[in-house]
């Protein structure tokens, strides 16, 4: 039984959120549009574009509601989930990560005639010279941004020299054209300290500055400089060098940037609109109760899931399986029982929505919609 016939009778009932089957990926409605109207205000003030991430939502719902508020198109990981958006109408697409397969390559001459404004990354000179045969075959045109490594050593160009190189490969492309760079430093988003983290950013921004410098003085002047993250946002609008930010966290705020001082000041503009409601099965122990909700219903790669209702707040979370988890914490036993139910603040939003067909959207204590997870399972 699919979410609709299991919960489409709730949709407005009062205080509906109660009886929902769990374990339930559920979506505060209010707090989702309050995160996407604060990120937004934030990029528009430092008169920067907001570009944000939908690997992190997968959902043409939400991507909608970000480019209401004011977002210039999304990214996407992978060429299937820029496929569901297009479908969906949003245009303003950009492909982040490097799109190499023959297949791939075909889908996306394809893409590139029904979608309007889409680019993708770029990090190797064959390929781009395949994806020039591919758009040629197809009579379509393409704009990409050169990927840059920020020292990851997973994709992008590893030399401001290699940067040139692979524009000057561009510039003979007749159905390319080079619109800029990316540069998204990962490792660095989810340092925990404001200062190591903003001296991590300011080295790695050093360094992008002079892939950029070099790209100019060969003529190729980027009209687009994209990167950043949740963790990183507050610093790279200050130091000024992106010209369109790629945040998309903020949208859900995870237990892994709670866990980060984001703005300095041990403050936070967002707030988790995110959670998976899980019910107590078993409470034969003391200290221990078990509920309905595994390494099927949570991603296990951000380490552990935080009660945010429904028992102790510094109760242990602990996984027991692909059904269960444990919640420990002195007397639990006795004071939750069976069916109880327990909401949970995830460790990594984007994996554990990938394991859900669907939010459920909520406001206050009521189901108001379901929303699938558009691009659900579209690695490739």
């Amino acid at each position: 039984m699919d979410d609709l016939e299991l919960h489409g009778a709730l949709i407005g009932q009062q205080g509906s959120r109660a009886s929902l089957n769990t374990p339930v990926l559920v979506l505060d409605i209010d707090q989702l549009d309050a995160n996407i109207a604060a990120m937004q205000a934030l990029a528009t003030g430092h008169g920067v574009a907001l570009r944000p991430h939908g690997k992190t939502h997968k959902s043409v719902d939400i991507a909608r509601r970000q480019i209401a508020q004011g977002a210039v198109g999304l990214c996407c990981a992978k060429i299937g989930e820029a496929e569901v958006f297009a479908d969906g109408g949003i245009d303003g697409l950009l492909i982040t990560s490097p799109v190499a397969a023959p297949a791939a390559i075909v889908r996306l001459a394809a893409l590139a005639g029904r979608s309007a404004g889409l680019m993708a990354a770029v990090d190797d000179p064959g390929v781009v010279a395949r994806l020039q045969h591919a758009l040629a075959e197809a009579g379509t045109t393409l704009d990409v941004v050169i990927d840059i490594d920020p020292g990851i050593r997973r994709t992008g160009v590893a030399s401001p020299e290699a940067a040139v190189a692979l524009a000057d490969a561009i510039a003979v492309c007749d159905n390319i054209t080079l619109r800029g760079v990316q540069c998204y430093c990962g490792i660095q988003q989810h340092i925990e300290d404001y200062a190591a983290r903003r001296t991590a950013i300011v080295e790695r921004t050093a360094y992008l500055s002079s892939v950029i410098a070099a790209l100019i003085e060969a003529g190729y002047p980027p009209e687009i400089v994209t990167g950043s993250g949740t963790g990183t946002h507050r610093i790279d609008l200050e130091l000024g060098v992106f010209t369109e930010l790629q945040a998309g966290s903020y949208v859900f705020m995870d237990k892994q940037y709670l866990d980060c001082d984001l703005v300095g000041d041990g403050t936070t503009p967002f707030a988790p609109s995110l959670a998976v409601d899980a019910r107590v099965v078993s409470a034969n122990h003391d200290a221990l109760v078990t509920i309905d909700a595994g390494f099927k219903a949570l991603s296990t790669d951000g380490g552990a899931a935080q009660v945010c209702s429904g028992a102790p707040a510094d109760a242990m979370f602990v996984f027991m399986g692909d059904e269960h988890a444990a919640l420990v914490a002195p007397g639990i036993g006795t004071t939750l029982r069976p069916g109880d139910a327990v909401s949970l603040t995830v460790p990594h939003c984007d994996p554990t929505v990938n394991l859900y067909d669907n939010y459920h959207v909520v406001r206050g204590g009521t189901l108001v919609e379901i929303w699938p997870v558009s691009a659900r399972g579209r690695a490739r």
